[in-house]
């Protein structure tokens, strides 16, 4: 951790303290690993957090080794990095880095947890690099009251099919499952445990002293797959921790810790959220306890995607169509565009949609109907998929 993140950790220890509720008298918007709330400030998260923005040039050294650049950075929605440079010093130099990113198993799949996943197989495939995928199947169990590991051992498996369907290399890709795999990552995780102060874990997440133990003891398991890698080949590997932002405060402390352990500092990308159907100012993020009108699921039919879409998906139009031919819609707030840019890769179509959409050429009711057809075209593959990866869990799971 440098002096910087340090500063900002300690200046962070007063606004998370109390109740995540605290904090919405003082910022419109809420962004922990547990709670994502309003309408979110990238360029002050940036501030905030001490990570840096992707810039062009940065997104140039990528491009040289990729030939080109996924859509999620050319729209910034991967947009903020930590020593992003130094990943790809090493790998000029020959020293492959590893990908490191994970899933806390607590309830069914949906398609914003995808978009971190869908980076993180560009980035393997580009770079033709490992990928060490956790399951912390206890992380929600520690955190949520109403989960027993029963739940999470269910959705875990669940949770798997997505992960696979998405199609990462078999022989590339390692699930590490927490209670699985205990006996591997025990012993690493109290190195990084007994270097982690209750001082540091309250400043970085907002703790009480009423927090149960194990979830102050969480984030050190956490932590473990950043260098579990180096430690299993016995030479220090660079690792790139492709994830949402919100979970970057694990990521900030174990930046601090793993150093001393005598393995890199991990490197970290990081991307935006897709915002839930009510909008970014009432949503915060699309998210599974968010209940099922406000979330679209990997497993959803097309009947019942149509339904959420048409039903639920805030509008940037106006309040009648003769309003909207003349004044037109506004595509910044609309969700059905602001799910596109996530979703619909080709660039010309998108800037379009975005025209006929301000212009009114476009309604409401069309937009949504292109949003449609796109999520379920692209859910009918994954399903297909999903339903095949049933065969394959086992070629995953890391044996050793």
């Amino acid at each position: 951790m440098t002096d910087a993140e340090d500063s900002r950790l300690q200046r962070r220890e007063t606004q998370f303290a109390g109740n995540s509720s605290d904090l919405s008298n003082n910022s419109k918007y809420i962004v922990t690993p547990w709670e994502v709330k309003g309408n979110i400030d990238y360029d002050k998260l940036i501030s905030e957090f001490g990570v840096s923005k992707i810039d062009e040039a940065l997104q140039k050294r990528i491009v040289k080794h990729t030939g080109e650049l996924h859509h999620f950075i050319r729209r910034n929605i991967f947009f903020a990095h930590r020593d992003l440079n130094f990943i790809l010093d090493e790998y000029e130099k020959g020293n492959k880095f590893f990908l490191y990113t994970g899933r806390a198993p607590s309830g069914p799949v949906h398609i914003g947890h995808l978009v971190p996943w869908m980076f993180t197989k560009w980035l393997q495939d580009k770079f033709d690099v490992e990928l060490w995928f956790q399951f912390p199947d206890e992380e929600k169990f520690l955190f949520k009251e109403e989960l027993d590991l029963k739940d999470t051992e269910k959705y875990l498996y669940e949770n798997m099919l997505d992960v696979i369907a998405l199609g990462f290399d078999p022989e590339k890709t390692h699930f590490i499952i927490d209670t699985k795999h205990a006996g591997l990552m025990y012993k690493e995780a109290i190195k990084v445990a007994k270097r982690i102060t209750f001082s540091t874990v309250k400043a970085a997440f907002g703790f009480g002293n009423d927090q149960n133990i194990g979830a102050i003891f969480y984030t050190a398991m956490q932590a473990v797959p950043a260098f579990l890698p180096s430690v299993l080949r016995g030479k220090k590997m660079p690792c790139l921790i492709p994830h949402a932002i919100d979970q970057d405060p694990h990521f900030r402390v174990s930046r601090d810790v793993i150093p001393k352990l005598g393995y890199y500092k991990p490197a970290s990308i990081q991307c935006r959220f897709l915002p839930g159907l009510g909008g970014m100012a009432e949503d915060g993020k699309m998210s599974s306890s968010s209940g099922e009108t406000a979330t679209i699921f990997t497993t959803d039919d097309p009947k019942t995607v149509k339904k959420k879409i048409n039903k639920y998906a805030f509008s940037g139009g106006q309040p009648t169509v003769e309003e909207h031919r003349k004044l037109g819609g506004n595509p910044d707030i609309d969700v059905s565009y602001q799910w596109l840019t996530f979703f619909e890769e080709d660039d010309a179509k998108l800037v379009d949609i975005y025209n006929k959409y301000k212009s009114g050429e476009m309604l409401s009711g069309e937009l949504k109907a292109i949003l449609i057809e796109k999520l379920n075209s692209f859910l009918e593959t994954h399903q297909k998929k999903r339903e095949e990866a049933k065969k394959r869990v086992d070629e995953f799971i890391y044996s050793g």
